[in-house]
């Protein structure tokens, strides 16, 4: 299981349900016509994606069953993948899966890397219930981490590797060195979110909701954060590390027959440009397709409009330029969860306009970068561990 479950599970999709989901998608996508091909294979639950100037992608990954194995891998132009950074914080969560690195976001040499909630807290006594845990693997859950390194480290790397010790160090706010001459990379801390906030429910007063930092945006010294699990888009300082809510995404009501009275937000994609972020907003169970959304939160006064609405399992956004237009692309985890649809890549030439279906055979597909040189899109997949590319014109 991985963090797709997790952001599932926090959205009311049960795990077994989830599993099914994966084995129809996969079924689905062998059977599918789509301008996909396999890019780089055998990552660890991959999350987010990122190109560099240097032409390579930068992928963060969940890791394994084992506390702290999440990394971020450096993906060459032929498809190789070279580890720059292990060790990074990850855990089994509340739900049993391995929840670690999410989103990334590059600035220069600086890479910035969403971590998620980790074993931060564990299952309550009822089902749908979470608790603190006294003992989790790691004190930077729920946080941002930068990530320092030269052109050089980029391109002759073989990976270092933070430790339980140098997690500490950066929790108590120290910079951590790694690797020797060129081969240096420094990490700090920017921002380490509350792993969890009181929810207390009428069956169960001791109940908390985990925080789960998904994507990313910057503009200058401010950094934009989805926050999946308390559905929240978080503004953060980057030269003071204070942070604030800048905007909250209120529940839906549910118009099927079934489940809960409301379906939560669950907001993942998150770009900025024109002094808006858009966010893609997943929603929770029962999924009904067309109920997924992309708003858009302006980032001073954080007020909200929509702007793409009739969407399935939405889990990023990205504008693209076309012919001197903007377009946008829109990643849908599946068309529709309950039945166990693959995964699809739409265009919308305006944000009222009928999309083109560009792929309909994504498996699991969790994030998105574009080349606009080369015309070439890269998608992760995290439960296939792949990379793929679908040219996109």
């Amino acid at each position: 299981m991985n963090k797709v479950l997790r952001l599932l599970a926090q959205a009311g999709f049960s795990l077994a349900l989830a599993a099914a989901v994966t084995v129809f998608a996969v079924v689905g996508a062998s059977a599918q016509q789509c301008p996909v091909t396999g890019f780089s294979s055998g990552l660890q639950l991959p999350s987010g994606v990122a190109q560099s100037p240097l032409g390579n992608l930068l992928v963060t990954e969940n890791g394994t069953s084992a506390p702290n194995t999440g990394r971020v891998s450096i993906v060459e132009p032929g498809g190789t993948r070279r580890t720059l950074i292990n060790g990074l914080p990850s855990g089994i969560n509340d739900v049993g899966d391995i929840s670690g690195p999410n989103g990334l976001l590059l600035a220069g040499r600086t890479l910035y890397v969403a971590i998620g909630s980790g074993d931060a807290t564990v299952a309550g006594p009822i089902p749908g219930t979470e608790l603190p845990n006294p003992q989790p693997s790691s004190p930077l859950y729920a946080s941002i981490l930068a990530i320092h390194f030269s052109a050089n480290v980029e391109k002759t790397t073989d990976g270092l590797t933070l430790t339980p010790a140098h997690q500490q160090a950066l929790a108590q706010g120290k910079k951590v060195k790694l690797g020797a001459g060129g081969d240096k990379v420094t990490v700090e801390l920017v921002a380490n979110f509350p792993d969890y906030a009181p929810d207390p429910l009428p069956f169960f007063a001791d109940n908390v909701r985990h925080s789960n930092p998904y994507h990313m945006a910057a503009a200058g010294n401010l950094l934009y954060v989805t926050d999946a699990g308390m559905n929240s888009v978080r503004k953060v300082n980057l030269n003071t590390g204070a942070f604030s809510t800048l905007a909250a995404f209120a529940p839906i009501p549910n118009p099927l027959p079934f489940g809960p009275p409301v379906i939560e937000a669950v907001p993942t994609g998150i770009f900025l440009g024109g002094g808006q972020l858009l966010v893609t907003l997943f929603r929770g169970f029962p999924f009904p397709p067309g109920a997924s959304t992309v708003v858009a939160v302006d980032v001073k006064k954080g007020t909200q409009a929509p702007f793409i609405n009739g969407l399935s399992s939405a889990i990023d956004v990205l504008p693209v330029k076309s012919k001197g237009d903007t377009d946008y692309l829109v990643l849908e985890l599946s068309t529709d969860l309950l039945s166990g649809q693959p995964g699809r890549l739409l265009r919308f030439e305006t944000q009222g306009s009928a999309p083109t279906v560009i792929a309909d055979c994504l498996v699991s597909p969790s994030a998105m970068t574009h080349n606009a040189k080369t015309r070439t899109l890269y998608v992760t997949e995290i439960f296939t561990g792949r990379v793929v590319t679908i040219p996109v014109e």
